[in-house]
């Protein structure tokens, strides 16, 4: 998968912000201020916080979303972050609590509690976590873990603190987010990130380093389960879900999966990877009860919150539920419980412009678009302004393109193009794709969420795409197709209030 355009922007404001402005250590995140249902693009309600990576845990029926508390976008402690642990939980994903900070930063050299996460042994609860420190004008990262006695409400520090370096032939300052768990045997692992100094080729040194112990305290160095990657495989994921084992990981903030009937590989690479759309970040994965398993990332925010522009640390959370079919293969759709409260409304009538530039006709609530020579479309006017929207598409034969044009004003201000092309396996919108998207000359189900400046899209339920945009501010959806012919029907609106 190609890399993000705006990662170098990312890296630049990491880096290279004076961050003297901003707060250096968050300490007025107030819990109680919190919504607490209706979760999907959760963002702390102090307008300058923002969540971060998200590290999603299941145990004893209750579902612990740990997630780096962000100011200033990553400039807390001149530009190292200065993120520390926050924490809510459900049982029914419906109902959620805040709670204080978990996992904070205590020291003067912590400079961050970066991303990791939780396994519990017994009553008790550890968490394994990077810390990035600096010494004079270098920064390295090391392993840490804390302990929890109370359920995994907060964590007290273990020593020693940090228990793990860098290996010598990994990067220090590119080792973090320790990936915990037990086996059958009792055998503590941790995969942890890291980039090799001296790689097979050049560029393409990102592995995980595989540490085991049987006490906590020892740790041996063992074979890595993933090597080769062109950046570091960032906020690492691994579980068994039936007969399959999966490793996640993360690479300029795509999500990536890999499968095997085996424990640690060979691995089988899929024919689509779901969890991949540009703005949503890092993707990690807890069970649920009943066998569902939820998959967590965050929603980066925009410099300047100009459409065009690139992404920026922190932002919103987003909750999607993970799917398998029998071979093994994920696929990524809606987790209605976190979805924003919103009542049905009839929709406006369908219009065709005169100048529509197609045969299009609207009987039996169906709008059929003909337009075998360049665009036609037709309009649906004054949308609420923040609103869901599903319907059915249906294209009957080849076609160029099929989809809507969304917050349009007029065919002028034409609004942002969510585009269909089963030529090209994609699902674009505005300046983002997802690509091997399949079965697009079949029947496609769309169910699209407008609120604020989130546009969020799931195809068949089974991929989704989201993107940030806050510029045009229209009422209006245009539907088009290009070069073909498709019937749009089954079309529901909603209200978000």
């Amino acid at each position: 998968m190609y890399m993000k355009k705006t990662f170098l922007i990312l890296l630049a404001l990491i880096f290279g912000l004076n961050a003297t402005s901003y707060a250096q250590v968050v300490k007025d995140y107030n819990p109680a201020i919190q919504r607490t249902t209706n979760m999907q693009y959760f963002k702390p309600a102090e307008e300058h916080l923002f969540a971060g990576d998200c590290m999603p845990f299941f145990h004893n029926g209750t579902f612990y979303l740990y997630w780096l508390l962000d100011e200033g976008h990553h400039a807390g402690l001149n530009g190292l972050g200065g993120h520390q642990w926050a924490l809510s939980t459900t049982t029914d994903l419906i109902n959620w609590k805040h709670y204080p900070v978990a996992l904070g930063i205590d020291e003067e050299w912590e400079k961050s509690i970066c991303t990791g996460s939780v396994v519990a042994d017994g009553n008790k609860i550890y968490a394994f976590y990077s810390t990035r420190v600096k010494e004079g004008n270098d920064v390295h990262e090391q392993l840490s873990y804390a302990m929890s006695t109370d359920g995994g409400l907060s964590f007290k520090k273990q020593k020693p603190n940090p228990f793990y370096y860098a290996p010598k032939e990994c990067i220090s300052r590119d080792f973090r987010d320790p990936r915990a768990f037990k086996d059958k045997d009792g055998l503590f692992h941790l995969f942890v990130s890291g980039y090799e100094k001296d790689a097979v080729i050049s560029g393409q040194g990102g592995y995980l380093v595989h540490l085991t112990s049987k006490d906590l305290k020892n740790w041996t160095e063992t074979t890595s389960p993933l090597k080769g990657q062109n950046g570091v495989p960032e906020c690492s994921d691994y579980f068994k879900w039936n007969d399959w084992y999966y490793l996640i990981y993360s690479t300029h903030g795509n999500t990536y999966y890999v499968k095997s009937k085996q424990p640690y590989g060979p691995w089988e690479y899929p024919p689509f990877q779901p969890m991949v759309e540009k703005w949503g970040n890092v993707g990690k994965t807890a069970e649920f009860k009943n066998g569902r398993r939820i998959v967590v990332s965050y929603m980066t925010s925009k410099k300047d919150n100009k459409d065009s522009d690139g992404m920026i640390w922190g932002g919103n959370i987003l909750l999607r539920e993970l799917f398998q079919d029998k071979d093994g293969i994920l696929t990524v759709g809606q987790l209605p419980e976190v979805a924003p409260e919103m009542k049905a409304i009839p929709g406006p009538s369908i219009q065709i412009p005169d100048n529509s530039g197609a045969n299009a006709s609207i009987g039996k609530e169906i709008l059929t678009i003909n337009s075998t020579n360049g665009f036609g479309i037709a309009t649906m006017n004054k949308l609420p302004r923040q609103y869901r929207i599903t319907m059915t598409v249906s294209p009957e034969g080849n076609y160029d393109e099929i989809g809507l044009y969304l917050k349009s004003t007029d065919k002028n201000k034409k609004g942002y193009k969510l585009e269909l092309n089963a030529n090209k396996q994609l699902v674009g919108l505005f300046e983002t794709n997802i690509e091997s998207v399949l079965n697009l000359r079949k029947p496609i189900k769309l169910d699209i969420t407008v609120l604020d400046d989130i546009i969020d899209v799931y195809i068949n339920n089974e991929r989704c795409i989201v993107n940030r945009l806050a510029e045009q501010k229209g009422e209006n959806i245009i539907f088009f197709v290009k070069n073909g012919k498709a019937a749009f029907q089954d079309i529901k609106l909603y209200q978000i209030n």
